[in-house]
């Protein structure tokens, strides 16, 4: 049977000049020619200690070339490549060891060091753990160095697994999306083909890669296209104006867009050699769609994707409008439907919840097969959880989130995580944690609490006994929570807002407080 792993796919579609490059870094080069010698020594640690088909990897660590290695090292073993924010904290990396129970568990040295994260995979019976810094140093890249690099490419069905992304969970028990090589695939080829990837283009890549926008979509476009990939460390928008004459290609989140057009320099004359700027992770404001392409004479192409799914739909590359505000339509192969909360499928322009089915739909959350269950319909569809409305052209607009999901500098955030955790604070009675617009982030994290008797602020810096305040809440929170997560204001009021049947109604605040930033 013809193997589906993912890295020979990746392999098939290679330069036949071994010298192209693939990744080029301030730290140095990466050749394609050099990818089966680089990835089979990483391999060959992994190997060495003990990771066999299916065993998750865990990683936690920065953006890196050898953070790339890692994951295609990852796919030639057949294990499982289960990457995490290194925001998140050491109590939340416990919870993500116990759950996946990788045979590995690879942190940054300066991680280790700080917070012993060894005895922490320890203690959560993890055999092994290596390190790997953004400057190319560490224990994993010192082993691999040190080994023979494997030939082995072990063969995939499409079934099988080939990454477990986390995403929280309105429960605040973040689920693991089972990613499959053929999820993987199928996303690949039809992106490659829908954004009209050409032999010679350049992606600019200023996005982490510990997710499904940077890791996913921007890189496997490249390695399918067998593009040369502009590996910066993070975003910083005057370097991407120094690198956008030599890029044919940008894919980043809406704040991207916003910095680009406050940015000293960045005009048409550095913009005319990119053929596609591309937006998604969160909702681009219509009017950075409009001065974006006043400026630079091109229109954002926006698409929409989640975890569980990868791409689902996008704005036209060639044929048809890009209309701000909308998601465009569903990628070939995959069908979308508006539907009632019963599943019902609703007339063109009204307004419900978009339900997916396609190859690059996941195959479930790890260990959660009755809440799998629950968002799968019987004929297969995945219950996305946002609001939509479709055309009768089919272009679809996302209109909500019916989980009050916040996507704060691209990055998502679930209000009853955060919630747990403010209600743990003294003087804390109760908390409701909503999204609000951000010029930079999209949307911002905003706690609004009610303290208990005492609990009220005491100034502007929260002096006091029992003091409540943005100062007070953050210090809490700083060893609790990943900063993306962490509310950027406090709002202390007398009671929330609730229903009659006493739910709080967040709607209310998110309407009252709108115009905070």
């Amino acid at each position: 049977m013809l193997d589906q792993n993912l890295y020979t796919c990746f392999r098939d579609r290679r330069p036949t000049d071994p010298s192209a490059l693939f990744l080029r870094a301030d730290r140095g080069s990466l050749a394609y020619g050099d990818l089966d010698g680089e990835t089979g020594q990483y391999a060959a640690a992994l190997a060495a200690c003990g990771v066999s088909p299916g065993d998750r990897v865990v990683v936690q660590v920065g953006k890196s070339m050898e953070f790339v290695l890692l994951y295609l090292a990852c796919l030639r073993v057949g294990a499982v490549f289960v990457p995490l924010n290194p925001a998140y904290t050491p109590t939340e990396l416990a919870y993500f060891l116990d759950d996946a129970k990788p045979q590995v568990l690879v942190c940054d040295p300066d991680a280790d060091a700080t917070h012993d994260l060894a005895a922490l995979a320890g203690e959560a019976g993890i055999g092994h753990c290596l390190t790997l810094g953004m400057d190319g140093s560490g224990s994993l890249p010192e082993a691999a160095a040190a080994l023979p690099p494997s030939d082995d490419i072990i063969h995939r069905e499409r079934d099988d697994l080939a990454a477990i992304l986390y995403t929280s969970g309105t429960t605040g028990r973040s689920k693991g999306a089972m990613i499959t090589h053929g999820n993987l695939i199928s996303n690949g080829l039809v992106l490659h083909e829908y954004w009209g990837w050409v032999p010679g283009d350049v992606l600019l890549h200023a996005l982490p890669v510990f997710h499904v926008h940077g890791l996913f979509v921007a890189l496997h476009c490249a390695l399918l296209n067998g593009s040369e990939v502009i590996f910066l460390d993070a975003f910083d928008p005057a370097r991407l104006v120094a690198e956008l004459p030599g890029a044919s290609v940008l894919m980043g989140v809406p704040t991207f867009y916003v910095r680009l057009l406050n940015t000293p320099g960045f005009d048409r004359s550095v913009s005319d050699g990119v053929r596609v700027f591309i937006s998604g992770s969160a909702p681009l404001l219509p009017e950075t769609f409009d001065q974006f392409e006043a400026l630079t004479g091109q229109p954002i192409l926006e698409r929409y994707g989640m975890t569980e799914a990868g791409m689902i739909t996008s704005n036209p590359y060639d044929d048809g409008e890009r209309i701000a505000g909308t998601v465009g339509y569903a990628l070939p192969g995959i069908h979308a439907r508006v539907t009632d909360r019963d599943g019902a499928t609703l007339p063109a322009g009204e307004i419900g919840i978009l339900e997916i089915a396609g190859p690059n739909v996941f195959a479930g959350y790890w260990n959660m097969p009755e809440k799998t269950a629950e968002e799968f319909r019987t004929d297969g569809h995945f219950i996305t959880g946002d609001m939509a409305t479709m055309a009768e052209d089919g272009r679809i607009t996302i209109v909500g989130r019916a989980k009050d999901l916040i996507i704060s500098g691209g990055f998502n955030v679930y209000p009853k995580e955060v919630e747990e955790q403010l209600d743990q604070i003294p003087g804390v009675r109760e908390s409701c944690v909503i999204g609000l617009p951000h010029p930079d982030l999209g949307e911002a994290v905003i706690a609004v609490i009610v303290p208990e008797a005492g609990g009220e602020a005491v100034g502007a810096s929260g002096a006091g006994a029992g003091a409540i305040s943005s100062e007070s809440v953050a210090t809490f929170l700083a060893d609790r929570l990943a900063r993306f997560k962490q509310p950027r204001q406090v709002v202390l009021v007398d009671a929330l807002p609730r229903n009659a049947m006493g739910k709080v109604k967040k709607k209310a605040l998110r309407e009252d407080y709108a115009g905070l930033f």
